[in-house]
């Protein structure tokens, strides 16, 4: 088992993305913490996983979860070796969109959710390594959208570039860190069936676009257990000479028109 005996922090670790990646860090031997948003998919989520897996409900904008999060894993299991940052999503619904459209308060909110909220995780997860005299794995959720946009369809401007925001930080400590062995890499999905993607995943335009953007497995919207294998890797030791690397998992996303 490719995490046996390693303590892995999934923030976001409740649904979707995140709790695939859950599922997979517990088969692959993982000694797991998860943090949810609310307390209904947080104890959903610790019924279906088992309780030798740790649990917490907060937000993962406010710096505090983060910091009770990396606590809590090494009271749980004695010491923090990975931390997967899935937490984000989009703001849509809050003002985003094109860029002559965007609010002031979507903007704002977007990358509090999207880029905020990593700092938090990648900041508390690094303080615990070096207190700990050890390398670690920090392993961030980006996406195809920071630097292959899709104007027809997905035209969130301020996800975008918090996305890209995320690629960015992401590089810049891999660079600073990799003396300390501590590695940071990320994963950039495509158009993915998530709780938040339902509009995408519900709108036959959009799939017919996807079956030509995403044209891999037959061309289709991704599932979150698509993600599993690329997550288990960078945050294991086969990942043990990898770092400032951004993983495209995106059915051909990022090489393909998306034209019939």
């Amino acid at each position: 088992m490719r995490l046996e005996g390693k303590s892995i922090l999934v923030v976001g670790g409740t649904t979707g993305l995140g709790l695939a990646a859950a599922r997979a860090c517990v088969r692959e031997g993982a000694r797991l913490t998860i943090v949810g948003r609310d307390e209904a998919s947080t104890k959903s989520a610790a019924a279906e996983l088992g309780s030798d897996v740790a649990v917490l409900t907060g937000d993962a904008v406010d710096p505090i979860t983060s910091e009770r999060a990396v606590a809590l894993a090494v009271e749980r299991f004695g010491r923090l070796d990975g931390v997967y940052h899935v937490a984000g999503g989009s703001g849509r619904s809050r003002g985003d969109g094109p860029l002559h459209e965007i609010t002031d308060d979507g903007w704002q909110y977007t990358f509090d959710l999207n880029l905020r909220s990593v700092f938090n995780s990648n900041r508390a997860a690094v303080r615990q390594f070096m207190a700990q005299r050890s390398g670690g794995a920090v392993l961030n959720l980006g996406s195809v959208a920071a630097f292959f946009p899709s104007p027809r369809f997905f035209a969130t401007h301020a996800y975008a570039a918090a996305k890209a925001a995320i690629e960015g930080i992401t590089r810049s400590c891999a660079a600073y860190y990799a003396k300390q062995q501590i590695r940071f890499n990320a994963i950039a999905p495509g158009a993915m069936n998530t709780p938040m993607a339902q509009r995408a995943a519900q709108d036959e335009q959009i799939l017919r676009f996807l079956a030509a953007k995403q044209p891999l497995d037959g061309g289709r919207i991704g599932k979150p257990e698509d993600l599993d294998e690329a997550v288990i890797y960078l945050l294991s030791d086969g990942a043990k000479f990898v770092t400032g690397q951004v993983f495209a998992v995106d059915g051909g996303w990022s090489v393909s028109e998306g034209i019939d």
